[in-house]
């Protein structure tokens, strides 16, 4: 299910301005060929698109060659059963619709357009849509009240012939059904041997019964129940035709009852729905699903209080297990997409719970353990489901429903190669939103108490807020108080209980003067200079609460120039032994995560400095969950052209040879061949088995003016710079730097 569960870490005024802005709302149009010449106009309109006109005219499938159809779904709604808000209308749906369409672009790539009809005539929306085929490659419909949509997606299947998918029904079945597979195994059952009870006859329960039956389960063994207690066979009150074709011959009318031996419970339906008493009652090792949402009908505290044999899913993120649709929807388009399939049908659906079942059961990767703080997740009662941060998600689930499409004869399209398929598949992945994802998990995990030195600007507020409301941790402001406290109304954050400090008198202060006087009396320091300093700056003094074990982590920057904020934590804290501070930037780009190094610090680093950076920037990488590859860079690629600014570089390379380190690194190279496999093939000697991930830039101008114009030219986005090698973590933001800046800032000194 997708969920709107977790702490609202915003303000309303907050949400509505990351809506509006100078582009409002949330996708734009971007051409996919360039159009910068008057030949280039010339072929993406009249004369040259005359020509795949004629050629579509000629051969209709052509369509999916030349236009934007094979790679594009609508997202379609009436606004009659808006999330867990009701029936608002199509316009108030339409943020909806439009992060639905992120959606799709950030987990598969998949190009969406949002279209909000308004109607609430079942056979006005249907007339409606049935005409958009030629245009779309999928229709996902949302949002649509029950009985309605049942109507709608099953007219529409049989009108269209492109996939119709009403994602609120078939996408929480899927993974429902694949935590479903997995429990019963752990537990030793078989589906067509249990007792399910459904709780909920909206468009989601009822998906997932039919779902289990199409598995295997019974339809004896199938209990449904309403808000008016258990569908059974001769019972009129609050019926309709959905709801009849899942009766039961049962003496049992309540939920209560039901569940009396019960095998396996899945709640859609509203908080508190279930009891302990109601779980006590059931079978050996329940199997419980507390699906609804925001609250589940009973927490997982409340069902390991009264059984402990018990597996429990939820729909939310900060509970195991969450049955959340984003494992499902964007990768069953792309396979289906990728096929140019005619539907999705019951073996699409039923393999993608398969392969969802199946990677839960498989060691994870990095990337997840990273998302867990290193506690790699294993198979068993409390990881059935896989996580949202597995990247193989988008290669297994999408690949198995291509396969299914093709096998059960709904595809126009074959893929002759499917371990290439997959390949390509895993290189559409959105980089960044992983990251960030994988991230997030890993310090709510763990949080902090990390200072914000700015206290008094609006924007580290806000950030401030943001991170605590987030349940990252604990903010700390620094600044005067009577400030801090109007700029924090002013935001409307009154209450995020934001904690202030600033020494109001160098008697207070006096450990931190103390610590300091002791550190630089011997650097020209006087004791006065060292109250001063306390007392009077504030990035010594967050770094001062720092040191002082009084935070775990600081964040300053955004009103001081970066040179000068690093001079300041520098004069209170060091280097462990063996390190130097550094700047390291993370790009995303084309699929690709790079990490870029020195890009803030070492204006021209020696050899040895090179080298201690190679180290530092592999151990970051390691650290965000990736596999080094460390190239060396510089103008020439091994002695060619002549260079002797090079010879550093070779150096470099050569006392990492000495250390003997763990990672992969060479150089000196060009960073074309750093990129390039068919560059990379011409020197066979290089000691890289694939494309460079880390860059190790000869000079920080390099570095600076590399970033800033990938930064600048787009197509590029990136996270940093992050200020790595002092013995606390610190982050110093760019100056003038934004609000969601200073929260990625805050997040990643967090980790």
């Amino acid at each position: 299910m997708e969920q709107q569960n977790d702490r609202p870490s915003f303000t309303e005024e907050e949400a509505l301005a990351f809506h509006a802005g100078d582009k409002p709302g949330k996708i734009a149009v971007v051409p996919s060929k360039p159009m910068a010449t008057q030949r280039d106009l010339a072929l993406a309109y009249s004369p040259g698109v005359a020509v795949p006109v004629r050629a579509i005219a000629e051969r209709p499938e052509a369509v999916y060659d030349y236009t934007s159809k094979g790679n594009l779904v609508a997202v379609i709604s009436n606004g009659t059963a808006i999330l867990g808000l009701g029936d608002l209308g199509p316009l108030a749906s339409k943020p909806v619709m439009e992060g639905k369409a992120v959606l799709f672009k950030r987990f598969a790539d998949v190009d969406a357009i949002d279209i909000e009809v308004d109607t609430t005539d079942v056979e006005a929306f249907i007339n409606c849509v049935r005409y958009l085929g030629p245009t779309f490659g999928g229709i996902n419909l949302e949002d649509i009240k029950a009985p309605d949509c049942f109507v709608i997606e099953e007219r529409l299947r049989e009108l269209m012939d492109i996939p119709v998918f009403h994602d609120d029904q078939h996408g929480t079945a899927i993974i429902c059904a694949a935590g479903i597979i997995n429990a019963l195994q752990l537990t030793g059952r078989k589906i067509s041997e249990i007792k399910v009870v459904v709780n909920g006859a909206g468009a989601a329960g009822i998906a997932c019964l039919e779902l289990l039956k199409t598995m295997g389960l019974p339809s004896a063994n199938a209990v449904l129940c309403d808000s008016k207690g258990v569908i059974y066979r001769g019972r009129t009150s609050g019926m309709n035709q959905w709801k009849s074709a899942h009766a039961v011959d049962t003496t049992a009318r309540t939920l209560e009852e039901a569940l009396v031996d019960c095998d396996v419970f899945l709640g859609l339906s509203v908080k508190g729905a279930v009891t302990k008493e109601m779980v006590k009652t059931m079978a050996k090792a329940p199997i419980i699903f507390a699906m609804a949402n925001p609250d589940p009908e009973i927490t997982p505290e409340e069902v390991k209080s009264v059984r402990s044999d018990a597996i429990v899913a939820t729909g939310r993120s900060d509970y195991p297990n969450q049955v959340n649709n984003v494992l499902g929807f964007p990768y069953i388009f792309r396979g289906a997409l990728d096929v140019r399939a005619r539907e999705i049908n019951l073996p699409m659906k039923v393999a993608a719970a398969e392969a969802l079942a199946a990677l839960a059961r498989e060691d994870v990767p990095d990337e997840v353990a990273t998302a867990y703080r290193g506690a790699r997740p294993s198979y068993g009662p409390e990881y059935i489901i896989p996580s949202p941060f597995d990247p193989r998600l988008i290669s297994r689930v999408s690949s198995a429903v291509s396969e299914a499409a093709i096998k059960s004869g709904v595809a126009r399209r074959a893929i002759p190669d499917g371990e290439r398929y997959r390949a390509e598949l895993s290189a559409r992945l959105d980089p960044s939103a992983n990251l960030f994802h994988r991230l997030t998990t890993s310090v709510r995990a763990n949080p902090k108490r990390v200072v914000f030195a700015e206290g008094e600007e609006p924007c580290v507020v806000r950030a401030a807020a943001a991170f605590q409301q987030a349940g990252l941790g604990k903010a700390i402001l620094v600044g005067r108080r009577e400030v801090v406290k109007a700029t924090i109304k002013n935001a409307g954050l009154e209450e995020a209980d934001l904690e202030i400090r600033v020494p109001h008198s160098a008697a207070e202060a006096a450990p931190y003067i103390e610590a300091l006087y002791q550190r630089l009396q011997r650097r020209g320091a006087l004791y006065r200079d060292c109250v001063r300093m306390v007392t009077n700056d504030r990035n010594i003094y967050a770094a001062s609460l720092l040191a002082a074990d009084e935070a775990d982590a600081m964040v300053t920057g955004m009103t001081r120039a970066y040179a000068a904020a690093l001079n300041d934590v520098r004069q209170v804290m060091d280097s462990p032994t063996g390190q130097r501070p550094m700047g390291v930037q993370i790009l995303f780009a084309k699929g690709r995560v790079i990490f870029v190094a020195d890009t803030s610090v070492h204006e021209h680093p020696t050899s040895e400095q090179l080298a201690d950076i190679a180290v530092q920037s592999a151990r970051v990488a390691k650290h965000f969950g990736y596999t080094p590859r460390v190239a060396l860079l510089a103008s020439s690629t091994f002695g060619y052209p002549r260079n002797e600014r090079s010879e550093r570089i070779v150096e470099a390379v050569n006392i990492l040879d000495r250390r003997q380190v763990d990672f992969e690194y060479d150089g000196e190279m060009a960073v074309d061949v750093a990129l390039s496999r068919d560059k990379l093939k011409l020197y066979p000697f290089c000691r890289l088995t694939d494309t460079a991930n880390v860059l190790v830039m000869p000079a920080v101008h390099s570095a600076d003016i590399a970033t800033k114009l990938l930064q600048q030219v787009g197509g590029t986005s990136m996270l940093g710079p992050f200020l790595v090698g002092l013995e606390k973590p610190v982050q110093i933001v760019t100056l003038g730097a934004k609000m969601s800046e200073i929260y990625n800032a805050a997040l990643v000194a967090s980790l």
